[in-house]
């Protein structure tokens, strides 16, 4: 459900950042949603294959809301989410893929 609300949400980001006038947050926030929405897909799929799925997944999207919710609220000028909520929204990104690379070296998980 997420990689298609974020799949959505990076394509009318990116409309928006291309017909709008300062594009600089949202088209960060489109390509953060269009770079992750298919990884979560893709963990959802392979999840009986990678031990970390479930745990990437989490954190991918948790993240990628965060830091996206961030810019979305600085650019229609509401200020941050909280303090420091799109850089621990980015380091859980960071965190995520890292979890999801510590699953190539761990067992799959017995079917």
């Amino acid at each position: 459900m997420l990689s298609g609300f974020l799949g959505a949400c990076g394509v009318m980001l990116a409309a928006g950042a291309s017909h709008g006038e300062d594009a600089r947050l949202l088209g960060a926030a489109s390509t953060m949603c269009l770079a992750h929405a298919p990884v979560l897909l893709a963990l959802y799929i392979a999840n009986h294959r990678i031990k970390t799925a479930n745990s990437a997944a989490l954190v991918l999207g948790l993240g990628t809301l965060m830091f996206c919710g961030d810019l979305l609220s600085r650019h229609f000028g509401h200020g941050s989410l909280f303090p420091m909520a799109a850089p621990v929204g980015g380091l859980a990104m960071i965190a995520g893929w890292v979890v999801l690379g510590a699953g190539a070296v761990l067992k799959a998980p017995e079917q």
